[in-house]
Parts: structure tokens; sequence; C-alpha cells
């Protein structure tokens, strides 16, 4: 029987990791991302990595302790507009990106998990994200053709797993976590809480264990992104 546990980030990504590789790391901003993972991937110091994920965290957290360390060779992404560094890096050329409509990255790694090699979106016709693809006609209507998405390893994070791999998602944590989780080689999950086989509901399950290779309940710290709130009215003398 393959044992799925490991007991820290570092075991659950040990011999997985080479210069070069694609990662797929899932969240959203920076909510339900794989925390733990991404610190061992950048205790590691494997390099050259091209990144799919939605954004790229922020300057001190997230997939940012990456790019701080010179690790990340290449984005593709959808959001960036919350990282400095990021910034600074692509506008002075040492960092690649490759830029998708949001809705067209979730579909791209979807369309790789289910082995589509590439569809047709009306997103982006006519505008810069067209540029260098085959637009067809379909219906009187013109859409352009994007490829399917895969990686060497996607790495996810998710509320509640079992020792089988079986994953629960929660609330916004369930963007990009679960097509990630189908469309890389290996899935490495890690959970809030890890809970004994048989006990999550089956109609409950996002993603079925047979696409999970290793897991680990981790430590998270769940910062806030960008603190808002609403002014206080002013009280009557």
């Amino acid at each position: 029987m393959v044992t799925k546990t490991r007991a820290t980030a570092a075991e659950a990504l040990e011999g997985l990791l080479f210069d070069g590789m694609t990662i797929m790391a899932g969240g959203f901003g920076l909510c339900g991302i794989p925390e733990n993972l991404i610190t061992a991937i950048r205790a590691s110091g494997v390099k050259d990595l091209t990144v799919v994920s939605n954004n790229c965290g922020v300057d001190d957290f997230g997939l940012g302790i990456l790019l701080a360390g010179g690790q990340i060779k290449k984005m593709i992404s959808s959001y960036v507009g919350e990282n400095k560094l990021f910034e600074q890096l692509y506008l002075s050329g040492e960092l690649e990106l490759e830029f998708n409509p949001q809705g067209t990255l979730a579909e791209r790694i979807r369309a790789g998990g289910a082995g589509i090699p590439a569809f047709f979106t009306k997103t982006g016709v006519g505008t810069l994200v067209a540029e260098g693809k085959e637009v067809r006609e379909f219906d009187g209507e013109l859409y352009v053709m994007e490829r399917g998405l895969t990686a060497d390893l996607s790495i996810v994070k998710a509320w509640k797993g079992d020792a089988e791999g079986n994953l629960v998602y929660r609330k916004t944590a369930r963007n990009f976590n679960p097509m990630m989780a189908t469309a890389g080689k290996v899935t490495v999950a890690e959970v809030e809480e890890l809970v004994p086989v048989g006990s999550l509901d089956p109609d409950h399950i996002h993603t079925p264990g047979i696409f999970v290779d290793r897991i680990l309940q981790g430590v998270h710290e769940k910062r806030i992104e960008r603190v808002t709130t609403r002014p206080r009215e002013q009280e009557s003398a």
C-alpha cells in the first residue's frame, strides 16, 4: 500500500524538484495558497522555474519569496498588481510574463487536466492577447485558440484532507486549486486538517484522492492581502 502522508513540506517535495521545471501553485491572492510547500521550495534552492499561478503573492509572502530568491524565470498569470518586486523584475527584463485573462487561465489549466490540448475562446480577440495565435471563425464569430496547461508539479492547499488524498476546499480557497490538482504530473497537497479516511462526506469531496500523490498537514498564517474597512459614522453630540 502506498503511503501518501508526509510529516513536513520538505519530505513531501523530496525527489520532485529540479531546475527549469514548471510548477502550478493554487490559490487566489493570499487565500488558499500552499504556503508551507512554497517555503520548502524556497529552501531547496531550485531555480529557473516556470510558475503557473493566478498571481505571485506579495513581496514577502507566498510566491513572492521565490521571486525574491531569484528562483522564478517565468510567470504564467492573470493578476500581478500586488507585488512591487514582480513589477521591477518584469520591467527590467529579468522576469518573463505570459499574461492571461483570468477565465482563460482557469480554462487552460482545466483543459490541461482533462487532456484537452487546445480550445477556442472569444476572450482576447482583437487584442494583444491574440497576437501570434490562431484565430478562427465559428458561426460568424471570431475565436482565438488557447493551449491547455500542464505542469511537472502541482502544489495545492485544501481545508481538509485524508490519508488517501481526498480534498475539501473552503470558499475562495477553491479558486484554481481543484483544477491544478488534475493538471500536474505529480500533485502535492497541504491541508489545514488531516482527518481519518472515511470521515469526509463523499458528496463534499472536491478533489478525489486519485489526483493527489502526497499530502501533509501544514501550519497556516492566513494573511489578509489588503485590509479595507468601512469608515465609522460620526456620532451625534
